[in-house]
């Protein structure tokens, strides 16, 4: 376990740091009069992710590794700090959906049948907290190996 701490801990300050995107999203009003936009705006999170993952390879490089890292090792690091975030994706959904932004669903569900693109059943099928959590999940799951397999190709040092 001592092995993956500093994996862990980035793992714990991703998932702190989506919930106050979450917020930030909530306040800036892509959850309820801008929700038109926000499949655009929300996207700006990758940034941060990226930046995200960086920090955290190079925390294990630095200290965990003495200054050297090769790509295995980062691309592992970062894989572990996927799972992390993953594990944690629950517990992140449901205190978004809670706690933040309680109205988002039915906003979310709202502006897809008034544009057209969803009937309400499929909506409401789509646009829920299990839903979101197992898409959430997955999504982390995915996009962390990507990013971890980027990430560690410019943060690696011999």
């Amino acid at each position: 376990m001592k092995r993956f701490a500093i994996e862990i801990k980035w793992g714990i300050i991703f998932s702190v740091i989506s919930l106050l995107w979450m917020y930030l999203e909530k306040a800036l009003g892509w959850h309820d009069e801008l929700i038109a936009k926000h499949a655009i705006y929300t996207n700006f999170f990758g940034i941060v992710a990226i930046i995200i993952y960086v920090l955290a390879l190079l925390d294990k490089r630095k200290n965990f590794f003495k200054g050297k890292m090769n790509w295995s090792q980062g691309f592992i690091s970062g894989i572990v700090v996927s799972i992390v975030v993953a594990i944690l994706t629950p517990l992140a959904q449901y205190i978004t959906h809670a706690f933040i932004t309680p109205e988002y669903f039915p906003n979310i569900i709202d502006h897809a049948v008034e544009r057209g693109s969803m009937t309400r059943e499929a909506a409401e099928e789509y646009f829920n907290l299990t839903s979101y959590i197992l898409q959430s999940f997955f999504f982390a799951l995915v996009v962390g190996v990507v990013t971890s397999a980027v990430v560690a190709l410019f943060v690696r040092k011999k």
